[in-house]
């Protein structure tokens, strides 16, 4: 009997221990909440002097870099999906394998960026220190790969330790939006998105926002380009709504005011419906995928659609490990501009070998 007795009691001890260890978990992760303010303004490094000029043709690229974890051996703790045949999937890890890889696919993009010499870069999941990239300052690296091009950095990610999944914790995270130019940026803005408050999801999705940058032109006008990139766990699309109706509004505004106006970035939406089922695979749609048609943007912008947008996606499914012809694709990575611009675009096929995203390439000409 008294030994009965030990055994509940230690049994009672150890329930004890945990529930106040999770409780004080819960409540640290609760202090360390916040929503970086709207309207931030953000610091320019390394600015150029150049300015536009009406009439010429410039390029720019939009690539979410995935924390230079994503090669194709990786799949996401969060992601999860479902095989036509009915098999549920999930992906397994929190961070990425290796120091060594984030190394290689932030080394890759780079590689991939000099050979299109872009005039402005917008870059997404970009990492400055966190435990899911192994500490590897991804943004000082393609600073110092581009010492030509003025910089921009916006946080929206900035995570306490994530003791999730057990087994490969996420664990804390800072990361955001790079911009880079090689043009004069006179000021740049973060501008924060709606995003879920929910208890869970506020610790797991980011700080959501997109960044402008002001970029002068010789006719007295400015280019207003915008980093974006919007919410993806979010089922039945609602914050995703709300997101694209401050950014019809930020940008509306922007080109009524006599602006032209670029926005590039990860919508996690595929880009009109023909695309959401193109792609030949072995899943089914996932849930985190939404749709952007022409009728969701303001009145007088377009939807760039790449010439090449039918045999090159833009993004790749992580819950499983990327095998071609097996994982869900689609086109959610691209422009929308204001009709005083002229642009053509095209996905840049890097076999997903560096992230879970093709870049895509934007040439325009400011009418």
């Amino acid at each position: 009997m008294k030994a009965f007795k030990r055994t509940v009691t230690t049994l009672l001890c150890v329930v004890a221990v945990l529930t106040v260890a999770i409780l004080g978990y819960v409540l640290y992760m609760q202090h360390q909440y916040y929503r970086i303010p709207d309207h931030q303004s953000l610091k320019v490094g390394n600015n150029q002097a150049a300015k536009l000029t009406v009439g010429k043709n410039y390029t720019t690229t939009t690539y979410n870099v995935g924390f230079g974890a994503y090669n194709h051996q990786f799949s996401f703790f969060m992601d999860e999906g479902e095989l036509k045949n009915g098999t549920k999937t999930r992906g397994k890890r929190g961070t990425a394998a290796s120091k060594t890889t984030v190394l290689n696919d932030t080394k890759g993009v780079v590689k991939v960026m000099q050979t299109q010499h872009p005039d402005f870069m917008l870059f997404q999941e970009i990492d400055t220190n966190s435990t899911r990239s192994k500490h590897v300052n991804q943004v000082r690296i393609l600073e110092q790969s581009f010492k030509g091009y003025g910089h921009v950095f916006a946080n929206n990610f900035h995570s306490a330790f994530l003791m999730w999944p057990l087994t490969d914790p996420h664990g804390s995270v800072q990361s955001g939006l790079l911009t880079l130019s090689r043009y004069q940026i006179t000021t740049a803005t973060r501008r924060k998105y709606p995003v879920t408050t929910s208890f869970i999801s506020r610790f797991t999705d980011l700080d959501r926002c997109f960044s402008i940058t002001t970029i002068p032109v010789n006719n007295g006008k400015s280019l207003l380009l915008i980093n974006s990139h919007m919410s993806a766990y979010d089922k039945g699309g609602q914050m995703r709504k709300a997101q694209m109706k401050l950014l019809n509004a930020v940008i509306e505004k922007a080109y009524q005011n006599g602006n032209y106006v670029i926005v590039g970035g990860d919508y996690n939406h595929a880009l009109g419906k023909d695309m959401l089922t193109h792609f030949a695979s072995q899943e089914r749609v996932p849930d985190w995928i939404s749709v952007l048609d022409q009728d969701m943007v303001a009145k007088h912008f377009t939807i760039i659609k790449a010439t090449n947008q039918e045999t090159v996606p833009t993004v790749r499914s992580t819950d499983i490990a990327y095998h071609p012809g097996v994982n869900y694709r689609t086109v959610c990575d691209g422009f929308l501009v204001s009709s005083n611009v002229r642009a053509t675009a095209t996905n840049l096929n890097t076999n997903f070998d560096y992230a879970d995203h093709n870049p895509v390439k934007l040439t325009f000409t400011l009418k």
